[in-house]
């Protein structure tokens, strides 16, 4: 095991330490770190326990517990902390000593004072609080307004066709959220940025960006975003033209698209409009869901089916433990926090995945998904703490999304009996573009919001500006705008989740480049696709039951967080960079469909400035 041979290399270092000066100070070092890593991993258990009791179960008892524990774990991390820096670990001559050292050096939010530590986590536990119980009335509807967003709010959305009720279940859910939460962001702001501050950055986004360990690494996340946009403004002008003939004048020829019809309620992910956009509309269409549904797939047999994907890879089975305390399904008697997760007791035994299923595609997809974070766990559990994790949070992400590309390929959907149909290239072109509709659409969002919370946490965007801030850049990165004018009043941006509960959203970008980069590798090692010949398109590739690309796998997962991530990529893929070539050859197809398409069409490439207004009061748009 992987961390057998670090605990080897810890102990042969230290003794054969070259530096006199240091060798003494480097030993204690080592037994120092044993011991902290054995009480970091009980603190850690206790205080998820506490979190997974509030998360399941939205009291205000298990909300105080969580935050008497978070205060108690802040208290025992900075302790621990204050010991870190005192030992010279930058002489230290074992690496992976060094490295854990280096890890424990950044406390983070425990950085704070203890009060207003609990202050931050309350704040946030609050806003959690108003996102998870929120409910609006139906369209037209006076008397029924218990609709909660998962699953209510997100079927309207990706179902109904009818463009006032979007609207209206679009302008609710803002409405019912973001106000509420707006004083709450800003405090959470201050709170954040004087944590970071604490911690040696200028401010959280500097904090955020510090796990990649690259300081030119926003330039490279830039330059990748560029790489993709032409893929991007294709697409765009396509669906735009899509709209155009749904919608009429509701949508503008060029313009931004209104971002209420996109089947999204953040119009982050647009597959659910595929119905009446595909390219070859005529040829019989595979609605998944409906076949799920007509199977008799229930929640635990697409966790099965997931579970058997990543055992055909000859990866780790799921333990018994995950069966019997995982929820896969929302209670229908506590309020709970429907995000989708998965969880790490940091026991080496426990690992959950918490789950509000409805048989759709969308959560057969988020299964696998989810289930890859805990493959992850699994293969690393036996490295030292600050080891478990992934090389960045990026690959986390990754490794569940590199599994929905084969999930969702044509071939492995007919070989587990979701396509009955005969496959031509039309079928698979349709297949492609839904694909691009999920993963494509999705990377300007995804970049988008971490620019608009950098320039947030480092003051360049003022509090009375974070709203029409947030349309400035849906518009600029995006290409999409309200259906309404808007102003300060709302806050727009707390109708997503990761906003209002403090989680750094660039993984979820990197995840979308890594995972076409593994995707790449791990077919080559299958035999399904030739790096010269291209012999096969990476999108019909399909890894299920490929012992040989498992097992490629399976030794990157097992480096966790031991060595920095170029050092984990290189291991899998032969690359130390993040490289977007695989996404735009596994789409190749679908591109050059477009442009055709579009120029036929006379479709507008790109999109002029919105006419939406965003003011600082309502009142102002009144006037």
């Amino acid at each position: 095991m992987l961390s057998e041979v670090l605990f080897l290399l810890c102990c042969l270092s230290c003794v054969f330490s070259k530096d006199p000066d240091i060798e003494e100070e480097e030993i204690a070092a080592y037994n120092f770190m044993a011991i902290l890593n054995r009480k970091t991993e009980e603190m850690l258990n206790k205080y998820q326990q506490t979190e997974w009791d509030y998360e399941t179960n939205l009291t205000d008892e298990n909300l105080q517990r969580k935050l008497e524990v978070g205060a108690e774990m802040a208290k025992f991390q900075k302790e621990a902390w204050q010991q870190v820096i005192s030992f010279d670990w930058r002489r230290f001559s074992d690496y992976y000593l060094r490295r854990q050292f280096f890890l424990y050096s950044v406390l983070g939010d425990g950085a704070l004072p203890p009060e207003k530590y609990k202050k931050l986590k309350k704040i946030i536990g609050d806003m959690e609080n108003i996102f998870s119980t929120a409910k609006i009335c139906a369209y037209n509807e006076t008397q029924k307004c218990d609709l909660a967003l998962n699953p209510d709010i997100t079927n309207i959305m990706s179902t109904s066709r009818n463009e006032e009720e979007l609207k209206h279940v679009w302008l609710a859910w803002r409405d019912a959220v973001g106000p509420k939460c707006r004083a709450l962001f800003e405090e959470y702001v201050q709170l954040s940025n004087e944590a970071a501050r604490l911690n040696n950055f200028t401010d959280t986004s500097e904090y955020w960006l510090n796990g990649y360990e690259d300081p030119h690494f926003k330039d490279k996340i830039q330059n990748i975003y560029e790489q993709l946009k032409p893929l991007y403004l294709q697409l765009h002008a396509y669906v735009r033209f899509k709209l155009r003939q749904k919608y009429g004048d509701v949508v503008s020829e060029t313009g931004p698209i209104p971002a209420h019809l996109l089947g999204d309620i953040m119009a982050q992910n647009w597959r659910e409009i595929a119905d009446f956009t595909l390219p070859f509309p005529n040829v019989g269409d595979n609605d998944l869901t409906q076949e799920l549904i007509d199977q008799n797939y229930t929640a635990i047999q697409i966790a099965r089916t997931a579970e058997d994907f990543f055992k055909s890879l000859n990866l780790t089975e799921m333990p018994d433990s995950f069966w019997e305390k995982s929820i896969f399904t929302k209670s229908e008697d506590k309020p709970m926090v429907c995000m989708a997760s998965s969880w790490d007791f940091s026991d080496g035994k426990d690992f959950r995945v918490k789950l509000c299923m409805h048989i759709t595609l969308t959560d057969f997809t988020v299964t696998h998904h989810e289930m890859g974070h805990i493959e992850y766990y699994l293969h690393y559990k036996n490295l030292p703490v600050k080891f478990r994790g992934g090389a960045n949070d990026g690959f986390h992400e990754a490794v569940g999304d590199l599994i929905s590309l084969s999930v969702l390929s044509t071939k492995h959907l007919r070989q587990i009996g979701l396509i009955n149909t005969d496959i031509d290239h039309r079928v698979d072109m349709n297949n492609l573009y839904k694909v691009g509709l999920h993963k494509i659409m999705f990377l300007p969002f995804s970049y988008l919001m971490e620019l608009w919370r950098w320039d947030i946490f480092s003051g360049k965007t003022k509090p009375e500006d974070y709203n029409c801030k947030w349309w400035e850049l849906r518009e600029k990165y995006q290409g999409v705008e309200s259906p309404v004018d808007r102003s300060e009043e709302d806050f727009d941006p707390a109708s997503k989740y990761h906003i209002i509960s403090s989680t750094p959203y660039l993984r979820y970008f990197i995840a979308l480049i890594l995972q076409f980069q593994f995707h790449r590798t791990l077919c080559e090692k299958a035999g399904q696709y030739d790096p010269i010949s291209h012999y096969s398109h990476l999108h019909n590739c399909d890894i299920y039951q490929s012992r040989e690309a498992g097992n490629a796998l399976k030794r990157m997962l097992a480096m966790g967080a031991s060595r920095p991530w170029p050092d984990a990529l290189e291991a899998l893929t032969g690359q130390r960079e993040m490289d977007a070539t695989a996404i735009l050859e596994y789409f190749q197809p679908l591109h050059e469909w477009l442009k055709n398409e579009n120029k036929k069409n006379g479709a507008y490439v790109g999109w002029e400035s919105s006419k939406r207004v965003c003011t600082r009061t309502k009142k102002e748009l009144e006037t």
